[in-house]
């Protein structure tokens, strides 16, 4: 087995990660509030500040089908759901009903809707973005 470390910028902390259809990384990283891209090819990281700011602590990712990159950030209240679009690099931001209370993991469905584990409100959340 071999393992291959990408170093990012410093202070960084990742929580989680989703993988794009072209082989990139993207990930949350809580501690800054930021939103980054691993470009395996080339080993380069690009960032893109999140809309909540630094202390919105990026939480769970989705990748959807259509390559839009989905996250939550449990550090604003209440918590909000973003869409970051690759191709045009905007955000925009939802707040989630319940307040989501730390969406911890997300994942996409083929279809493009996302599955939330809102954990500190005890609820499992459904987005269509189709809607």
């Amino acid at each position: 087995m071999a393992i291959r470390e990408y170093p990012l910028p410093d202070g960084a902390r990742p929580r989680r990660l989703a993988l794009a259809a072209d082989g990139s990384v993207y990930y949350s990283d809580y501690a800054r509030g930021f939103l980054g891209r691993l470009d395996l090819t080339m080993g380069k990281v690009e960032e893109w500040a999140s809309p909540g700011g630094p202390s919105s602590r990026p939480y769970g990712i989705a990748v959807v089908p259509d390559g839009s990159v989905w996250y939550s950030e449990s550090g604003v209240t209440p918590n909000t759901l973003v869409r970051f679009d690759p191709r045009t690099k905007q955000f925009s931001a939802t707040p989630i009903p319940s307040g989501g209370g730390v969406v911890r993991n997300m994942v996409s469905t083929p279809d493009g809707r996302l599955y939330l584990a809102c954990s500190g409100v005890n609820k499992v959340a459904i987005a269509d973005p189709a809607r």
